[in-house]
C-alpha cells in the first residue's frame, strides 16, 4: 500500500513562524510523505514565509523612514515596507505611497529579478499608487508625491520610464484574499468609506473623481479599457491600481507556497491537508492561511483538519469552510495563554495524537 500523502501548510502559530510549525506539525506522520510548505498573508507573515520556502533569509533596513523587510530567492524577491498611519481622523488622503516605489527603485537598481512579491499592505495610503509610480519615475503635470489631495488636475500621466525601470520583472502585488476583489471608484470603491467617518461628500465626490482619473490614464495604453473598475484595483489604498497598471497581477499571500507545492501533471495530490494557526473561532475562521489550506484540500478532493492553540468554533461552521476536524493543543482552554500560543513541543505532542485518528 502506498504512503499517506500529507501536505503541512501551517500559519504561523504563536512565536512559531510557518515552517517552525508545520515542522513540529509533520512529526505527527513519521510514515507518511509529508510536503511542509511556509505560508504567509499579506501584512502577517508573507515574506518570511517567502524566505523560509526558498531557503534563505529575511533583511530589514530602513528607508527615509520606512521599514523595508526583504527576502531573496535565486530568482525572486519578497518585499515590504511599512510605516506609521498618518496621523489624524478618516482617510490618509495627504499620505503617499513614495516609501515602497523608493524601496523597488532601489532595488531594481541593485538587481533585476523575473518577479518580485511585494506586500501591499505596509503603507496607510489612499493615493492609488500615484506615489509608488512616482518613484519610479512616472511624469505628470500634478506632483504625484503629495497623496490623492494632490491629484487634482492631472491631465498628463507618463509611465513609459517606469516601465523602462521594470523590464521584464513582473511584480506581483500581494494583499489580503478578500481585496482581491476590492473595486477602486464608485459606491463599493475605497473612497466611499469616508462617508463613516463623516467626511465632506464634496471632498469624497473629487477624490473619487480623481482617482478615477488618475486608473483613466493610467490604463490609456493597455488593450482593456477600464482599469479603475479591474478586481482589486482598490486593494490597500489603491496600490492594486499601480500594480495593474503597470501589467502585474494581484495574488494572496498563500498562493506563493501552494504554487510551489502543486503537484506536477500526472502526479497525485495530497491524501490530508493539515493546517494550523493561534486561534481557530468563528469571527476570524483561523485567518487566510487555513481558508488557503481548506481551498486546497477541496481542489485535490482530499480532507482539511486544524490544529490550534484554542479551537472555539463549531463543527457544522467549521465544515461550512471545507474543515472536517479541529485540535486543539489542550484538551481544554484553561490552560491557554493569551492568544493561543503555543510551543513546538506542544504542537508536535498534538500532531502524534491527530496523527492517529488521520491514517490508512
Amino acid at each position: 500500500m502506498a504512503a499517506v500523502r500529507v501536505l503541512v501548510a501551517a500559519d504561523t502559530v504563536g512565536a512559531l513562524s510557518s515552517r517552525q510549525a508545520g515542522e513540529a506539525l509533520a512529526t505527527g506522520w513519521p510514515r507518511a510523505r509529508v510536503a511542509v510548505v511556509p505560508l504567509g498573508t499579506a501584512g502577517g507573515g508573507f515574506v518570511q514565509a517567502a524566505a523560509d520556502l526558498w531557503g534563505t533569509r529575511t533583511v530589514t533596513t530602513g528607508l527615509d523612514g520606512a521599514v523595508v523587510t526583504r527576502a531573496d530567492g535565486r530568482e525572486e524577491v519578497a518585499l515590504r515596507v511599512e510605516q506609521g498611519p498618518p496621523p489624524g481622523p478618516g482617510l490618509p488622503l495627504a499620505a503617499t505611497s513614495v516609501p515602497l516605489g523608493a524601496a523597488l527603485a532601489a532595488l531594481l537598481a541593485e538587481r533585476r529579478p523575473r518577479r518580485v512579491h511585494v506586500d501591499l499592505t505596509g503603507l496607510a495610503v489612499h493615493d492609488g499608487g500615484a506615489g509608488l509610480l512616482a518613484a519610479l519615475g512616472a511624469e505628470a503635470d500634478v506632483a504625484l508625491d503629495a497623496g490623492v489631495a494632490g491629484l487634482t488636475g492631472l491631465s498628463r500621466l507618463d509611465l513609459r520610464p517606469v516601465r523602462a525601470r521594470l523590464g521584464g520583472t513582473e511584480l506581483v502585488g500581494v494583499v489580503p484574499a478578500d481585496a482581491l476583489t476590492l473595486p477602486l471608484l464608485g459606491l463599493r470603491g475605497i473612497t466611499s468609506r469616508g462617508r463613516d467617518a463623516g467626511l465632506d461628500p464634496a471632498d469624497l465626490l473629487r477624490t473619487d473623481a480623481d482617482l478615477e482619473q488618475l486608473a483613466r490614464l493610467a490604463g490609456e495604453d493597455q488593450p482593456d479599457a477600464g482599469l479603475g473598475s479591474r478586481p482589486g484595483a482598490g486593494a490597500c489604498g489603491g496600490l492594486g491600481l499601480a500594480v495593474l497598471a503597470l501589467g502585474g497581477r494581484l495574488a494572496s499571500g498563500p498562493e506563493l507556497g501552494l504554487a510551489a507545492a502543486a503537484p506536477g501533471e500526472g502526479r497525485p495530490g495530497p491524501d490530508l491537508v493539515v493546517t494550523a494557526c493561534s486561534v481557530f473561532d468563528f469571527a476570524a475562521r483561523g485567518g487566510g492561511v487555513v481558508a488557503a489550506a481548506a481551498a486546497a484540500a477541496a481542489a485535490a478532493l482530499a480532507p482539511c483538519v486544524v490544529v490550534a492553540g484554542e479551537v472555539l468554533i463549531g463543527a457544522r461552521e467549521m465544515r461550512t469552510m471545507g474543515v472536517e476536524a479541529a485540535y486543539a493543543v489542550r484538551e481544554t482552554t484553561a490552560d491557554v495563554p493569551a492568544g493561543g500560543d503555543v510551543g513546538a513541543a506542544e504542537l508536535a505532542a498534538t500532531a502524534h495524537r491527530v496523527g492517529r485518528s488521520w491514517s490508512w
